[in-house]
């Protein structure tokens, strides 16, 4: 279903509301936007997939060129990559997500700050109330067994709230496997599946990986519950690999720098593990931070004083 119109509305009461959003988001009138303008979308390209949970496809969101360097930015820099825990909120490792991974900065370089604001211009969702982008990478075998975005942990929602919404960007292409999966949509009993879907893509109802397309979907309803139906996960990739970068958005302002102003903290517990391995000089932007935004491991990294 292409729903142009909708997004033509919302634009419409965007710029009423707020007029100078519609002269930075207007485009020439000779031409229609092209994979790579700054904040500019393009409503033709976007796709309703469901409303239940309510998910959206963009073809074509990042150009090829983007998504290399968003990719060469992350190479070196990998990690394990780990979930929230449900009870204390802390970061801690588990055999159901088996990726590897690492944060971006925000306005890292122009590349990255053009595709935050162009996540703006098609969400409606300020820039602030975003998370950092994190890189992944899927090797053979490797997934994310379905999870919620939303929290769980108090501690975790005292920091911008909760969840509202995520944008899945695929870095590249997949040959087999790595499919984004909603077990429990609506559509998952009458999306057409043939041999080129994973088993695990059949479970659910799935999108591909293609480079370039980004999935946004929301993971509250509109009456900010939480919304049971955006259960999701990333099926194994079978051939191949997977590169993809995701931004998660909150119902509020996310400024980690607020928070740790005044506090000499590690925000996970194997800060210290790390921080003996050389991370603070391996990976500075997420261990030490920057001078915008204090990095998760500060104490460890001996950067603060306690």
């Amino acid at each position: 279903m292409r729903i142009p119109h909708l997004l033509a509305l919302s634009f419409a009461v965007a710029s009423f509301l707020n007029p100078s959003y519609s002269s930075s988001l207007k485009l020439p009138s000779d031409r229609r936007a092209a994979p790579g303008d700054t904040e500019f979308f393009d409503p033709t390209r976007v796709t309703q997939l469901s409303w239940i949970p309510r998910a959206f496809l963009y073809k074509r969101l990042l150009s090829d060129e983007e998504c290399d360097h968003l990719i060469m930015l992350a190479k070196d820099k990998l990690e394990k990559s780990m979930v929230a825990d449900n009870d204390s909120g802390k970061s801690v490792m588990s055999e159901v997500r088996t990726s590897s991974g690492m944060f971006l900065e925000k306005h890292q370089d122009e590349v990255v700050s053009r595709i935050e604001r162009r996540l703006a211009a098609w969400t409606f969702l300020p820039e602030e109330n975003g998370e950092s982008i994190q890189i992944l990478h899927y090797e053979n075998g490797q997934k994310y067994e379905p999870h919620f975005d939303y929290f769980h942990d108090k501690a975790n929602q005292e920091l911008g709230g909760h969840r509202i919404a995520t944008v899945l960007m695929y870095l590249s292409n997949v040959a087999k496997g790595g499919e984004t999966i909603f077990p429990n949509s609506e559509g998952k009993l009458t999306q057409p599946k043939d041999d080129t879907w994973s088993d695990c893509a059949k479970n659910g109802y799935a999108v591909k990986a293609e480079k370039g397309d980004a999935l946004l979907f929301f993971s509250l309803h509109p009456d900010a519950s939480t919304d049971a139906s955006s259960l999701h996960g990333s099926c194994p990739v079978i051939e191949g690999e997977k590169w993809s970068a995701t931004k998660w958005i909150h119902v509020r302002s996310f400024d980690r720098s607020e928070r740790l102003s005044e506090k000499c903290t590690d925000d996970n517990e194997l800060c210290a593990l790390w921080a003996s391995a050389g991370e603070c000089v391996k990976n500075p932007i997420y261990m030490v931070g920057t001078k915008d935004t204090p990095g998760y491991c500060r104490k460890s990294c001996k950067v603060c004083s306690s």
